[in-house]
């Protein structure tokens, strides 16, 4: 389902086109002329603009401009008469996606134009996501640890309910928020993320809320903000404890009204989308502390999860560890880097404390030094924040080997006390003890 703004002088024209589409399935909305239209684009998010080119007040080429300026993601299809398709190329050379010529043929022809126009839409999207590094690593590779938040997430997502997702810094708090969103009713619409950590405060209120032409020094022209551009699909809000007062303020505004207004503006525009929140920061602490709003919290908080770090969830880091090499060694020129079993066995073993960033790091670091080589031990020695990696790793599992036969032992050989003991899941226990041979 999108959302289409319909503009036509002609009421016939434009009711039968609002009929054509909802009975599509789409959300329609209508104006009577380009004036209208451009307070309608102002207020609320479209996907999809369908407007005539003859118009009053305000023709068609001239809301081509204007959107074209102000809103360069919004895909346009003109209508025109006969005898002015001269006029409907050129509003193809300003950014219009295509053009129907009136008469109309009938609904069929509406609806197949305006599903290519959203499918280019939705392709540009992807294509920004996976050329921006965006496109998603698998949250899980299938660690007893993750289960309870994969259950968590998936009953969530389906509803509309503001998530507050904790956990350590590159635990993967973005690629759960991205999970929500694809297993959500939203799934069609955008998913737009600011990390608010990433920006100065007056730089992250233009970023948020956009501003109106003229704002402040070097606002030349109208720009939306991130939470307008995420209209109909999720907004996700990283390092939301770095938020100053001021914005957290306005922030529990736009999420009790569900509305908001433009940095030197007083137009109040409706957003319609839905919130997921994430910090690494324990926030009850700093409400005590007087630096972030109770308030806030609580409208954030109504359905927070704990993402568990990595080092507590070992069976998942030889699985990651190889999903991102195919990815880095993707950029880096090198399509099927390999690594050595040693060199697996040191990243199962460390602890981790940057969790999935610093694995990542890592990694890429280790590939740059390996040249196309597998990676070994002598690639991965200097990680940082570690000794140098033992250069006989037969020690290593020999230490290993004896502390699982030793816990198996003390628990007179039951194999979940040894794990709980062990601080591992019961299937990597399983795999230790197959790669050791301890019966």
């Amino acid at each position: 389902m999108a959302r289409i703004l319909v503009v036509d002088d002609e009421d016939g024209v434009r009711s039968f086109l609002a009929e054509t589409l909802e009975l599509g399935g789409h959300t329609v909305a209508q104006a009577a002329d380009g004036e209208a239209a451009l307070a309608q684009l102002a207020r609320h998010g479209f996907d999809l603009l369908i407007t005539d080119l003859r118009m009053p007040r305000l023709d068609g080429l001239t809301l081509l401009r204007q959107v074209r300026a102000q809103q360069p993601e919004l895909e346009v299809i003109v209508l025109t008469a006969h005898g002015s398709v001269a006029t409907a190329v050129e509003a193809m050379r300003l950014g219009a996606f295509d053009y129907l010529q009136k008469p109309v043929d009938g609904p069929d022809q509406v609806l197949l134009l305006a599903e290519r126009a959203l499918e280019r839409r939705r392709l540009l999207t992807l294509r920004e996501r996976v050329e921006s590094g965006d496109e998603d690593v698998v949250l899980t590779h299938g660690d007893p640890a993750m289960q309870p938040v994969l259950d968590a997430l998936r009953k969530v997502a389906p509803t509309e309910a503001t998530v507050l997702l904790l956990g350590e810094s590159g635990t993967g708090k973005e690629v759960a928020a991205r999970a929500i969103h694809r297993w959500s009713k939203r799934a069609a619409g955008p998913f737009v993320a600011v990390n608010c950590a990433a920006l100065s405060e007056a730089l992250l209120e233009s970023e948020l809320f956009g501003h109106e032409r003229g704002a402040f020094t070097g606002a030349l022209a109208r720009r939306r903000g991130r939470i307008e551009l995420a209209e109909g699909g999720t907004f996700f809000l990283d390092e939301v404890a770095e938020l100053k007062p001021d914005l957290q303020a306005k922030l529990l505004r736009v999420l009790q009204e569900r509305t908001l207004e433009r940095v030197g503006g007083n137009q109040t525009i409706v957003c319609d989308v839905r919130w997921i929140a994430a910090t690494n920061r324990q926030l009850p602490k700093m409400i005590d502390e007087g630096r972030f709003r109770e308030d806030l919290y609580h409208r954030l908080a109504v359905f927070p999860v704990a993402l568990p770090p990595l080092r507590e969830r070992c069976a998942d880091i030889e699985p990651i560890a190889r999903v991102l090499l195919a990815r880095l060694g993707g950029k880096l020129g090198y399509p099927a880097p390999q690594i050595t079993p040693q060199a697996l066995e040191l990243l199962v073993r460390s602890p981790w404390r940057g969790n999935v960033r610093e694995l990542a790091n890592s990694l890429e670091r280790a590939l740059i030094l390996s040249q196309g080589e597998p990676v070994g031990l002598e690639h991965l020695a200097a990680m940082p924040g570690r000794e140098e990696a033992p250069r006989d790793m037969r020690s290593l599992a020999d230490a290993e080997r004896e502390l699982i036969q030793q816990t198996l032992a003390l628990v007179g050989g039951n194999r979940k006390s040894a794990a709980d003991r062990l601080g591992i899941g019961l299937r990597t226990l399983y795999d230790k003890l197959k790669r050791h041979g301890i019966s």
